[in-house]
């Protein structure tokens, strides 16, 4: 039997909870958008349910250490081959267990479950450290990104502390959908018509604020004459800053 689910958190948790509730053993747990058909195996769809996953997401949060207890949403947002079934067993172990059971690196589950959660908090420092705003002729700060992981959520308590006094949108190019702050809450957000460049998030110069491309230009001049060439390291400054950052940076471009 392979459950399906709507590809939420939410609704991977509604899965755990009717795996417990019915004593379900599936063979695979996917989303909607990466099911495959597979001749002679059935399937299920699980429909999310807010009460359900918030039974489970509240009793698994107990069981897991203060400091980890966001280990799994964070594994979860890696979207890796076989993360839902790793984390299906690792929400058993946990629940099963009278100790906190992260710290079991002899478990391939729990393993795995790490270095996903590892992997996608590290994306999303590299993402809150490398993203850049344009603003716009409507006073709205955009920035485009496109990271390797979902990490997006990650990073939207930030965003609002560090940019609470203006508006801002941040659009994942890669996965099609943004968040947009109004000066008082972070609401997703979908466009239809995009008026920016769709591979790098570059805006026109026609619909930016004037004094945008002056702020560009002289922070092109800045970084240039800061930058010492007989130090220059080009594989370290890769290690650092990945190049697939670099088209979303205006000094890279």
């Amino acid at each position: 039997m392979i459950l399906v689910y709507d590809g939420t958190f939410e609704g991977f948790l509604s899965v755990v909870f009717e795996c417990y509730s019915r004593k379900l053993e599936p063979t695979n747990i996917c989303s909607e958008k990466n099911l495959q058909e597979i001749l002679f195996i059935g399937k299920e769809y699980i429909h999310t349910e807010t009460s359900h996953s918030d039974r489970v997401w509240k009793g698994l949060r107990q069981k897991l250490s203060t400091e980890l207890n966001q280990l799994p949403y964070s594994a979860f947002l890696s979207g890796e081959e076989g993360i839902e079934m790793a984390l299906l067993h690792f929400i058993r172990m946990a629940f099963a267990s009278p100790v906190p059971i992260e710290g079991n690196f002899g478990d391939m589950d729990v393993l795995m479950v790490r270095k996903a959660a590892r992997r996608v908090m590290k994306e999303a420092m590299r993402m809150l450290q490398f993203i850049r705003f344009q603003r716009t002729l409507d006073d709205i700060y955009f920035a485009p990104i496109s990271p390797d992981y979902d990490v997006m959520p990650m990073t939207l308590r930030h965003l609002k502390e560090r940019f609470a006094d203006q508006l801002w949108l941040v659009y994942d190019l890669k996965r099609d959908y943004g968040f947009f702050y109004n000066l008082q809450s972070v609401e997703e957000v979908t466009l239809n018509e995009k008026s920016f460049n769709t591979s790098n998030g570059a805006v026109p110069l026609n619909l930016l604020q004037e004094e945008e491309a002056v702020y560009q230009t002289m922070w092109k001049g800045y970084c240039q004459n800061i930058t010492i060439r007989e130090r220059l390291n080009p594989k370290l400054q890769k290690q650092h800053m990945p190049k697939r950052y670099w088209k979303f940076l205006p000094e890279k471009r």
